[in-house]
């Protein structure tokens, strides 16, 4: 590679921090989704929608290489995420979490400190700080001793965006953080992804409820088994496209 493509290559990794190129994954015989090219842009907020099925969660776990990929590849600033795993942190499903498992809120948030620290290293009373610290930014200090599976859904959630933030990432990948939760937990979930979005972070959130995807997204990602529309909301998130992804299933004017 000469030194003029480098150069045009490393300016696009500083625009568009994950790069997803022919990205196909198969379960068994089925596909999950294939031939997927898009970027993230820095410092958006994304959605990622879909019906059911589109593979949207998925398409998330194989940026983290959480699921075997078929063919294709993702970077991560222009590196494989095992190279930049720091940079990345993530938010899965709560139907996912195993919820009896005898641990607690700051424990919890402190997990996301283990691959700064190398899994050898023991945590201090400086990152027990910090975990604290992070509880408090989502409002959850009173909390911290109590068993996360005696906390309440939306509680939950909080603790892991508390363990997110404490991994102090470039890019926040969340599968659907806003689903089922209370009021006061998604004010103060989107009031700190706005915050870090003011920094420069990137975050991609895969998110069902359509009637709220132009007021909390500016960039939009709809996939139904493959990639229907990527771009700006104001571009992409139009009826034609909306149709285009759900099939004719499920409809929603835009006004």
């Amino acid at each position: 590679m000469d030194q003029k493509s480098s150069k045009k290559n490393s300016e696009v990794e500083k625009e568009y921090p994950v790069i997803i190129k022919n990205l196909s994954v198969t379960y068994q015989t089925e596909p999950a989704f294939w031939n997927i090219d898009l970027n993230f842009p820095k410092g958006k907020m994304i959605a990622i929608i879909g019906p059911n099925g589109a593979g949207k969660s998925t398409l998330v776990k194989a940026v983290m290489g959480l699921v075997p990929i078929t063919a294709g590849k993702v970077s991560i600033f222009g590196k494989p995420y095992s190279k930049n795993r720091d940079k990345v942190a993530y938010v899965p499903q709560r139907g996912s979490v195993d919820w009896d498992f005898p641990t607690d809120a700051l424990d919890v948030v402190e997990m996301g400190l283990y691959g700064k620290l190398g899994w050898f290293r023991r945590p201090n009373s400086k990152t027990r700080d910090l975990a604290r610290e992070c509880l408090d930014k989502v409002g959850l200090s009173n909390y911290a001793d109590r068993q996360i599976g005696q906390l309440s859904g939306g509680q939950q959630q909080r603790v892991f965006l508390a363990r997110a933030l404490a991994q102090d990432a470039q890019i926040y990948l969340m599968d659907e953080p806003l689903n089922g939760v209370d009021v006061i937990t998604e004010k103060t979930i989107l009031s700190i992804l706005e915050n870090l979005k003011k920094e420069g972070k990137t975050i991609v959130m895969v998110h069902h409820e359509l009637q709220t995807v132009d007021k909390y997204f500016d960039w939009v990602v709809m996939v139904n088994r493959n990639l229907i529309a990527n771009g700006p909301i104001k571009e992409m998130f139009t009826k034609i496209n909306l149709d285009r992804t759900y099939q004719e299933k499920q409809r929603m004017s835009i006004q």
